[in-house]
């Protein structure tokens, strides 16, 4: 049996520092949660990458990006008579979140030229760090392509929109982990028997597509109706889940369809959780495996409730946010499960991105 690849001083270094960019991409991710949840993600009505980095720092400065928001739909249609006070709390948000945008680009480009130029950076980290760059690069332009759908008639973000968004965030942030996780903890199962790539890529797809449903819910602010549980109202099954033509864009324009579907997905996530947590522990052998499986299932678990909480107090931005961010700790959890039952299984690290 090929011994356990030892990582070198260079690939833990890059590890770490793909692991502190997953935290700042995982706190960015959740102040996006607290935006939409403020109602602040239309309060920045332009676009200056380079010198949008700093905020208004006068009176005058302060009262010329009111007087631009007071010509957007949302301010004519909702925020009417808004005082320079209230802006001044929504735009903070936004703010923060396009600087900790910034903030995370200049913390993966800064460190990735530095790690390229000492000639630090394995031919086989190439291709896949260069891509996670030119992720990061569009989504900076879809967070705008985003804002901007709520600009123009309805001051609302487009649900296809904000499904993007996100999902491109959890794209990235899965592929700076898996890349952390095979340089920091290179592994070996004891077994083939303990390498079960299908199952695990059906978690992932059943994961992803269950948080890519909670942004349709985000976005039609289905979160807001039918603010029971069990039931939806009265109904295991409420009426209207059909009621738009052509059927299929119930799924992604009707939020009594929206809300169903993602409580029926939240909850057949947990019952995979569970079955292939009860299966796991019967073969696994090492403490890793254990572990990762039990944090699996606490973290599936306290997602649920969250949800639910979440939806009884209708959608208060505390628990909200955190049922945000406990979406992408569930994925990590994911993720985690997937590296601990795929072993590395040459001494060296012939592909690190291989499932």
């Amino acid at each position: 049996m090929s011994t356990v690849p030892t990582p070198s001083s260079s690939e833990r270094l890059i590890g770490l520092w793909l692991l502190i960019c997953c935290l700042v991409l995982l706190a960015l991710i959740m102040l996006g949660g607290a935006t939409r949840l403020t109602g602040s993600g239309l309060s920045m009505v332009d676009w200056r990458p380079i010198t949008g980095i700093l905020p208004p720092l006068n009176d005058q400065a302060w009262l010329r990006v009111f007087e631009m928001y007071r010509a957007s739909p949302e301010y004519q249609h909702i925020n009417r008579g808004m005082s320079l006070a209230e802006f001044k709390f929504i735009f903070w948000f936004e703010y923060a979140h396009r600087v900790l945008a910034r903030f995370l680009g200049l913390l993966f480009i800064v460190p990735l030229v530095w790690f390229w130029l000492r000639g630090q950076i394995p031919s086989r980290l190439r291709w896949p760090l260069l891509g996670l760059l030119a992720l990061g690069a569009a989504q900076g332009y879809l967070g705008w392509y985003m804002v901007q759908s709520g600009l123009v008639d309805e001051p609302r973000v487009s649900q296809y929109r904000l499904a993007a968004h996100l999902g491109l965030a959890l794209v990235i942030y899965a592929g700076m982990l898996w890349l952390a996780v095979r340089l920091l903890w290179p592994r070996q199962a004891p077994s083939e028997a303990h390498n079960r790539p299908r199952v695990f890529l059906l978690l992932l797809a059943f994961t992803g597509i269950t948080i890519l449903s909670g942004a349709f819910v985000a976005g039609l602010k289905a979160g807001l109706i039918y603010n029971t549980f069990p039931l939806m109202g009265d109904d295991w099954v409420p009426p209207g889940l059909w009621a738009l033509q052509p059927a299929w864009i119930n799924l992604f324009e009707n939020p009594t369809t929206a809300q169903f579907n993602h409580r029926l997905l939240g909850l057949s996530t947990l019952v995979l959780v569970l079955l292939i947590t009860g299966l796991g522990l019967r073969h696994t052998t090492t403490p890793g495996q254990r572990g990762a499986l039990y944090a699996l299932l606490a973290l599936t678990s306290l997602q649920v409730l969250l949800g639910i909480t979440a939806l009884l107090l209708h959608v208060p931005v505390v628990i909200g946010t955190l049922h945000q961010g406990g979406a992408v700790l569930l994925l990590s959890a994911v993720l985690v499960v997937g590296h601990t039952f795929t072993p590395i299984t040459a001494p060296r690290f012939n592909s690190l991105t291989a499932s």
